[in-house]
């Protein structure tokens, strides 16, 4: 005998679709808990004697992570002894996604900075970075010189599109920013 579900069917098949899409989270935590245990233990010792602020901005990718940190980064904490409050620069897109997710960054923050965040204020605005972007590379044209030595050495080469790739090859090695590529 075949057992029926006593859930509507469509109630069933929509249940489906949001569970194919959803991403589940792990049963078990797993080893978080040291974690937090040891960075509480050793928080105040050795090269960790920075001000809480710095160490929230050197860690905020991990505290944050890579989904938050493109949107927000810390920019004063201030307070007293009931508390300290986190101001954090946000794109003015993305405040209200960071604002729904305060509270999991005020827990995040207090264990990275000291225990005593009460609250995060969002304060809408762009984001100021002190990561160095990497210059682009600027590709110089091979001289007359430098072109017909390169079309010489490929004379003996019968296949043309071998040639030929083997000169784009040659071209972009002489053009490159390297070192051990310096003629006289």
């Amino acid at each position: 005998m075949v057992t029926r579900s006593s859930i509507d069917p469509i109630e069933e098949a929509r249940a489906r679709v949001r569970l194919r899409y959803m991403r589940g989270r792990a049963a078990t935590p797993g080893m978080s808990k040291v974690g937090v245990a040891a960075e509480r233990l050793t928080r105040k010792s050795g090269a960790k004697k920075l001000p809480p602020i710095q160490v929230l901005k050197r860690r905020w990718r991990e505290i944050a992570g890579e989904q938050l940190y493109k949107f927000c980064r810390p920019e004063r904490l201030s307070g007293g002894k009931d508390g300290r409050v986190l101001t954090l620069r946000v794109l003015p897109q993305a405040a209200p996604m960071v604002q729904h997710q305060s509270e999991t960054i005020r827990q995040r923050v207090s264990v990275a900075a000291g225990g005593d965040v009460i609250s995060i204020k969002l304060v809408q605005g762009a984001l100021t970075t002190t990561e160095t972007v990497k210059p682009r590379r600027v590709i110089r044209p091979l001289t007359p010189k430098e072109r017909a030595d390169l079309e010489a050495s490929t004379a003996g080469i019968q296949d043309k599109g071998l040639r030929q790739a083997i000169v784009a090859l040659g071209a972009a090695m002489l053009t490159a920013d390297n070192p051990r590529n310096t003629r006289d």
